[in-house]
């Protein structure tokens, strides 16, 4: 699956759960792609073949994430800070928006803004809960949601062997409902049958922001 559709938003929450520190800058010529979908559906795979791709573009940001978790090679590549250094950050104005889940802090830095500001495109691993301060926080965003057949996404929370069938229940149950705290485009990919074909897709999305604001 490959559409455009368009959501209505929800009403922003308060922090800690997330926060858009800053006001768009005014004059962002780039656009920002929040990546956002369910654990399992192949976020991360599918950021991470886009970047082999297009990684040597200076016109395209890969955004690393702050995230008050240890880098592990399992997990994705972001700049680790303690819960206390978070804080100092955020006060300090370091972040553009940041958002708390699973008892975690994450941060988007606010230098994306200045990318953003020259024309450039951004692709962060965003968060549903996150959308509307995401939205807040940029001028231009637009939401590629990536989506799984459900028994396909309940078999890969199963082979990695990290939760229990309760535990991966509930990822199902969250992963069915639909992310309304998002305003403007929303592109949906359906990652659930060969990667190739997601990846194109999501290769494609980059490059059609590229030569839109080009």
């Amino acid at each position: 699956m490959f559409r455009w559709c368009a959501r209505s938003g929800a009403r922003a929450v308060a922090l800690p759960e997330a926060s858009a520190a800053q006001a768009p800058a005014q004059g962002e010529r780039g656009v920002l792609l929040a990546v956002v979908g369910p654990s399992g559906a192949g976020k991360d795979s599918l950021m991470a073949h886009a970047r082999e791709r297009l990684g040597d573009d200076p016109s395209v940001l890969f955004v690393r994430r702050v995230i008050t978790r240890s880098a592990v090679p399992s997990a994705e590549d972001h700049d680790a800070l303690t819960a206390e250094a978070f804080a100092e950050a955020q006060s300090s104005g370091m972040f553009a928006v940041t958002w708390q889940a699973h008892g975690l802090h994450y941060g988007i830095p606010a230098e994306v803004h200045q990318h953003l500001a020259a024309g450039g495109v951004a692709v962060v691993n965003g968060s549903r809960a996150a959308l509307r301060e995401i939205h807040s926080a940029f001028e231009h965003v637009v939401t590629v949601q990536i989506t799984c057949n459900p028994a396909v996404l309940a078999s890969r929370l199963a082979a990695r062997g990290r939760e229990s069938q309760a535990e991966i229940e509930q990822r199902l149950s969250r992963a069915a409902s639909v992310p309304s705290d998002c305003t403007g485009d929303v592109i949906e990919i359906d990652n659930s049958g060969e990667f190739t074909v997601a990846g194109s897709k999501f290769v494609e999305i980059i490059l059609q922001c590229i030569r839109r604001r080009s």
